[in-house]
């Protein structure tokens, strides 16, 4: 089991797929005690998502579920009510990713669930939030890219918009989930945390967002994903692939000028500084394609990384999970069953006093009849 610095707190979550059960397992890795509640009808739908199996096991639902427990619990009887209720006096939190008209219709509001424990912090994701006009409006990652900006912002000038290639709103939502439960929990009050898809993305616009709410700045797309203010800043296709480079201030532009023997780009005003870069950007890109063009992408990484300068190959999905620093990182693990290892990404914190040993996801009310112990 983990022990770390969450080994004192119990939550229940009851959810599906990927922004509940993301949020339950990162607080899980750190020591959570965590309870899913499932219906007895086949339970979360992520068992049975991905075409690939490790025994019994689905391997979409092992890489959301590690380390927790399983109870099947009909939520919709009145038994299941009662199961509920004795559930939530010991327990600190309850995540739910459903839709706000059966959150409530489940009674796993904090306003129905304080008369059993006042200082239960309940956790709601949701699409649009808790309440509201649009508040049972349908929500995935999908929809959620296309209506904050993300699709639009994504891809190529020329080509259709397009959304980021992983489930970046379920993803970014239970990390913003787990951080508001936490918050909650040290305030030393119950309550209702509300996090949306929606708000989390257009919070994450940030800086982009302040251009147009302050100056009216309404950015196109660039090609090769450039950044909007900085110049080099993108990808850049090479001789045998593509690679990124960032080149932040004047000081890292001199060290690469030199590096390729272009003292020219130091002293003319058109390069030298990051304001004439990002007036001439058509110029500047272009005389830097020429250039790394002439060179494979891991030539320029090998040259210009030992000088400080920001630059790696672009690699796919399997070449970073096999890479040294993945290993180095300790981000694939392997989690022994009956049936083999499954192979899992693994908690990016790394904290004193955190022992990271996982557990198998749990199989469908593997823990039901289970007495949890008394902690109050």
């Amino acid at each position: 089991m983990t022990r770390g610095p969450l080994s004192s707190i119990r939550i229940l979550e009851i959810g599906h797929m990927l922004a509940g059960p993301y949020c339950g397992m990162l607080l899980a890795d750190l020591g959570a005690e965590v309870i899913k509640i499932e219906t007895p009808d086949g339970g979360d739908i992520g068992r049975t998502i991905s075409p690939h199996w490790i025994g019994s096991i689905n391997a979409y639902f092992a890489s959301l579920n590690r380390s927790k427990k399983s109870v099947t619990i009909d939520l919709a009887s009145e038994a299941g009510q009662q199961a509920l209720a004795k559930l939530c006096q010991e327990a600190d939190a309850l995540i739910t990713n459903l839709r706000p008209s059966a959150i409530r219709k489940l009674g796993l509001t904090y306003e129905a669930l304080k008369v059993c424990n006042p200082k239960l912090v309940c956790v709601a994701l949701t699409g649009y939030g808790l309440d509201g006009p649009n508040s049972d409006r349908p929500a995935y990652d999908y929809v959620v890219q296309a209506l904050a900006g993300i699709a639009a912002m994504t891809g190529d000038p020329q080509g259709p918009p397009t959304k980021t290639g992983y489930s970046a709103v379920d993803n970014s939502t239970g990390i913003m989930a787990a951080l508001g439960l936490l918050a909650q929990i040290i305030g030393g009050k119950g309550g209702q945390v509300d996090v949306s898809l929606y708000d989390t993305m257009i919070s994450q616009l940030n800086y982009l967002a302040s251009g147009y709410l302050n100056a009216d700045e309404r950015l196109e797309r660039q090609p090769n994903g450039a950044h909007p203010y900085i110049v080099p800043a993108q990808i850049f296709p090479t001789q045998d692939g593509h690679m990124a480079l960032f080149i932040t201030h004047n000081r890292f532009w001199n060290i690469f000028s030199e590096e390729v023997k272009r003292p020219e780009w130091i002293k003319d005003r058109k390069f030298a500084t990051m304001e004439g870069r990002l007036n001439n950007r058509a110029a500047v890109v272009a005389a830097i394609e020429t250039l790394l063009m002439t060179q494979t992408a891991a030539h320029w990484v090998s040259r210009l990384g030992p000088l400080g300068l920001v630059v790696a190959e672009v690699q796919d999905m399997a070449s970073a999970l096999d890479s040294e620093l993945t290993r180095e990182r300790g981000m694939v693990q392997a989690i022994k069953t009956i049936d083999g290892d499954i192979r899992v990404v693994g908690n990016p914190i790394k904290s004193d006093g955190l022992i990271w040993e996982p557990t198998p996801p749990p199989m469908l009310g593997e823990h039901s009849g289970m007495k949890f112990s008394n902690r109050y």
